[in-house]
């Protein structure tokens, strides 16, 4: 928070790949969270967008999944919409989830079988039943979409989809190869509150992979999945077969 916004000082940033943004805030955090998480489940292997993948937690049973500030470009920008996602996995399943939102005065919390909250207050996913008119949070909506309505939209696709768990959004979905960092916490807290999260073509997630990428993500409440699968598919399809 000592780089955030008009009072912060002291904020570098740059790109390490074109749209890809990252500032010196995001190694910071990355490197406290490393040794604190660390000293916290000695045991567990790391896995991090701003650390350099390390191979050897293919085999560990327990890994941390983590992106430091996820949402670099509203940060940057003296903007709310970014969070802390800090998530463990054990065997491939998410076990805990941490959402940080600080500049929102928000911490969201999950552990498997026990629910999730948002500051303390437990978190339902909407019952929306037909895919038309669903909330998504986005800036506009494609053409084939038009049917839905958007909502504010953050930078934090972890946020985003934290929207689903609070009943705040119907539906939030990507069609493009997804690092397993920028979810793992989300994913499990959108479960936790009752909603589905998948690829963008309805299977099942799993983390901690060599390659740590899924194909899109879906994450929705439970009665219009089906639907938004039928919706996504030929469009992930797409992204599938161009590799």
């Amino acid at each position: 928070m000592a780089f955030w916004g008009e009072a912060g000082v002291g904020l570098d940033h740059w790109e390490k790949e074109p749209g890809q943004p990252v500032s010196n805030a995001d190694l910071i955090v990355d490197e406290h969270l490393k040794q604190t998480l660390g000293a916290l489940a000695p045991d567990a292997a790391w896995l991090s967008e701003e650390t350099v993948d390390d191979p050897v937690r293919m085999g560990a049973d327990r890994l941390w999944l983590v992106d430091p500030i996820d949402g670099t470009r509203d940060f940057v920008r003296g903007r709310a919409g970014w969070a802390v996602s800090v998530a463990l996995a054990e065997r491939g399943e998410i076990r805990l989830a941490v959402l940080a939102a600080p500049a929102r005065g928000e911490i969201w919390l999950a552990a498997k079988g026990q629910g999730a909250t948002r500051n303390g207050v437990s978190l339902m996913a909407s019952n929306r039943a037909t895919l038309a008119g669903a909330r998504v949070p986005a800036d506009s909506l494609p053409r084939i979409d038009h049917d839905l309505v958007t909502v504010h939209k953050p930078n934090s696709i972890a946020l985003r989809m934290a929207m689903v768990a609070a009943g705040e959004a119907d539906l939030v979905a990507t069609v493009r190869w997804g690092a397993e960092w920028d979810i793992a916490a989300a994913s499990l807290i959108a479960r936790e509150a009752g909603a589905v999260v998948t690829d963008a073509l309805g299977s099942h997630m799993t983390f901690n992979r060599e390659r740590p990428v899924a194909l899109g993500m879906l994450c929705c409440a439970p009665a219009i999945h089906g639907d938004a699968v039928a919706r996504l598919r030929d469009r992930a399809l797409g992204v599938l077969n161009a590799g």
